[in-house]
């Protein structure tokens, strides 16, 4: 069994749980079991139980975001010592990109980075999909070094074996360095967490902000790669902003999203593509559902837009999926 430790920030502890929860069929299949510093008893010393475990991890997951960067103890003790034995051929090393950050020049951006093409997994229109993708990157690596183990075991004689197998002085944890008593335990210690209205309020508000910004940048875009394309966006407040598309100056598509309730208490982001719609009135309408770990996006599925209802979709998705709404008229 592979021992997968975790290189991570705190800030970025709910995306570790989900990544945590991805890797289930492989710890119950038995390929891997997960370490991470959650897992350290009370009264434990912190520095020699992570170095320990980062010493004896087959698999060392950096978990990839500006706060990661940022971290002295991230990086310049886990990761720097993560690389060296990597290099050393001890250990293997995947760079999971979690959010987008300056990452490329680091000692790690040289490895292949997961999910696909490093793409960082909140700029997935589906995280799912994105965790998924490194899971399946995170096995490939375990079968590839129990293959390499049992064919090195295969050319081996008995004696030889056993001198293999023995662990040498270099990777033996002193006895004073264990513990007194070793309390075996799980690893599954991840809670269902719960989310309550002032969860979902916040993640609407800064998913619609995120929005406004996504449009605004890409309205912008759009204008500099066309000519006679001009585009305007207009926060009207809060709660609401516009998006027009012009060309040769008439208006050949036009929008409005506002965070709406539609006569309930819950709130959602509504689109309409009348620019001056009313309150109340849209063409398409985003909710916000949550599992036992996160806060995602699910649209209802009135325009039927890429079959995209079925999706659990993050700020990305969302913001994608309404775009798409709203240039389509531009690309028939």
């Amino acid at each position: 069994m592979a021992i997968v430790f975790f290189s991570y920030s705190h800030a970025d502890e709910a995306l570790r749980d989900q990544l945590e929860m991805h890797l289930s069929l492989l710890k119950r299949q038995g390929h891997v079991e997960a370490w991470h510093d959650r897992r350290i008893l009370a009264g434990d010393e912190l520095d020699p139980a992570i170095k320990d475990n980062l010493e004896s991890a087959d698999v060392i997951l950096l978990l990839v975001s500006a706060n990661f960067i940022g971290s002295d103890y991230c990086y310049s003790k886990e990761m720097h010592r993560a690389i060296e034995r990597h290099n050393a051929g001890e250990a293997r090393v995947v760079p999971v990109i979690l959010r987008p950050c300056d990452w490329h020049s680091a000692p790690f951006g040289k490895l292949m980075a997961t999910p696909r093409d490093g793409k960082a997994i909140t700029t997935w229109a589906n995280t799912d999909e994105a965790f998924t993708d490194v899971v399946r990157q995170v096995r490939i690596a375990v079968e590839a070094m129990n293959a390499r183990a049992c064919n090195v075991v295969s050319g081996l004689g008995a004696g030889s074996v056993r001198a293999a197998v023995t662990p040498t002085h270099s990777n033996v944890i002193p006895a004073a360095a264990r513990p007194a008593v070793e309390v075996p335990r799980s690893s599954n210690l991840r809670l269902s967490k719960e989310f309550g209205d002032l969860d979902k309020d916040e993640f609407i508000h800064t998913s619609f902000d995120f929005m406004g910004r996504f449009f605004e940048s890409s309205l912008t875009e759009l204008a500099s790669r066309h000519s006679g394309i001009d585009g305007r966006y207009r926060r009207i407040d809060t709660r609401r902003f516009t998006a027009i598309i012009y060309r040769d100056g008439k208006t050949v598509a036009q929008c409005i999203i506002r965070i709406d309730s539609m006569g309930t208490r819950s709130q959602c982001i509504s689109f309409s593509y009348n620019a001056s719609a009313p309150d109340g009135s849209s063409n398409e309408m985003l909710n916000v559902e949550c599992d036992s770990q996160a806060m995602y996006f699910r649209s209802l599925g009135m325009q039927s837009f890429g079959g995209r209802q079925d999706q659990r979709l993050s700020e990305q998705g969302a913001a994608e999926l309404l775009w798409g709404l709203l240039i389509a008229p531009l690309q028939r």
